[in-house]
Parts: C-alpha cells; sequence; structure tokens
C-alpha cells in the first residue's frame, strides 16, 4: 500500500481545475470533475488494471476493521490492488497527481493531510458496494475519499456509477466516465456503488 508524503512541491500553485474541486468540497462537501487525467494516462492505467484483473492478481475488498473484517461480497463485490511507486511508470504519473492534489487540499481546506493510499478498483458485472461512510467511526485518518474512473467508452447499461447521499439534498449520481473525478469528505458522505 503507498502512502506517500512529499514536500518538496508545497509551492506548487492550485490550478483551474484544482480550485474548482476546492470550491465544491467548501459548497457542499463534494465535487465531480472532468476531464482529470490525461487520455494517455487514463488509457494506461485501465490497461493496467485490467491486465492484473486478467492475471487473478487482485484481491477481494473486505469491509469494517480490525477483528471484524471480513469478506462480504454481498456487501461490497469489488477486487482491488494497492498501488506502489515504482509499479508502472503510469502509476507514477498518476501518484504525482495525487501528491499534488494533497497539498492543494491541504493548503486550501487545512485538512492537515499528511499521506495517501490509491488502490485500482475492479467491478466487474453485477458487483456493487452498498451504502457507507468511507471513515471509520474510531478512526479518523480516511479525511478525503477520491475517485478517479478509468472506464473507456462508459455507457449507462454498463452500470456502477457512484451515488452520493448528501445530507438533505437527495441523491446525486456520477456516471464512472474515464478521466472523471469525485472528491468527497469520507466521514461526512454517505455513497454507494450502483451495481456494475
Amino acid at each position: 500500500m503507498n502512502r506517500s508524503h512529499s514536500p518538496a512541491h508545497f509551492d506548487a500553485p492550485a490550478d483551474e481545475g484544482h480550485q474548482r474541486i476546492l470550491d465544491a468540497l467548501h459548497d457542499h462537501g463534494w465535487s465531480e470533475q472532468d476531464n482529470f487525467l490525461p487520455p494517455d494516462l487514463t488509457l494506461s492505467l485501465a490497461l493496467e488494471c485490467a491486465a492484473l484483473a486478467a492475471a487473478g492478481t487482485l484481491t477481494w475488498a473486505r469491509v469494517s476493521q480490525g477483528a471484524a473484517r471480513s469478506l462480504r461480497p454481498d456487501v461490497r463485490g469489488d477486487q482491488i490492488r494497492w498501488l506502489e511507486a515504482g509499479q508502472s511508470e503510469a502509476c507514477d504519473r498518476y501518484l504525482a497527481i495525487m501528491e499534488m492534489l494533497r497539498i492543494v487540499l491541504n493548503r486550501g481546506l487545512c485538512l492537515g493531510l499528511e499521506e495517501y493510499e490509491s488502490h485500482f478498483a475492479f467491478y466487474a458485472p453485477g458487483a456493487s458496494y452498498l451504502r457507507h461512510r468511507d471513515q471509520f467511526r474510531d478512526d479518523d485518518s480516511r479525511t478525503v475519499s477520491v475517485i478517479v474512473y478509468l472506464n473507456a467508452d462508459w455507457l449507462p447499461e454498463h452500470g456502477g456509477a457512484l451515488r452520493l447521499h448528501p445530507e438533505g439534498l437527495g441523491m446525486r449520481d456520477i456516471s464512472p466516465v474515464g478521466s472523471r473525478i469525485a472528491v468527497f469528505l469520507s466521514a461526512d458522505m454517505l455513497h454507494e456503488v450502483l451495481p456494475a
């Protein structure tokens, strides 16, 4: 699992896309932005994830933590692989982009994020993730959740949308279109992944 901290880039300015993410998080606790990753990087990461899935090297995601940590495909049906520096050129590029986002979020929202972790998540047809929050009740180490989609040529019949449940605002579905990013506050945002 990658836990990164690299203060060397701290003075880098937020670009327009980062500013839109900051503004949306500040205004309503979540952000959805298109074209977050360059198309070539999205494709490279998608091919890498597909190759890992085809090779059977992804692991089934677990729910809960500590002694209660368990496999519950009826609750969470994705398979994952943690991203590590040096895993591939594409992963290194992605991790550098995530590091910049961490720095921008820290500076813009005073979140105190010292590190981050990233993983591929692969949802086979029919897989979903029931309604939940990403931050555990007794562990505040998860502050911000970031999802970057790698799906090429996604269509509504493919399913797999992220459904947000912002408090008092009904529901908001985010389609998993390639290069789209969704960012939300981990403790506050109830969400689910609809069946793929």
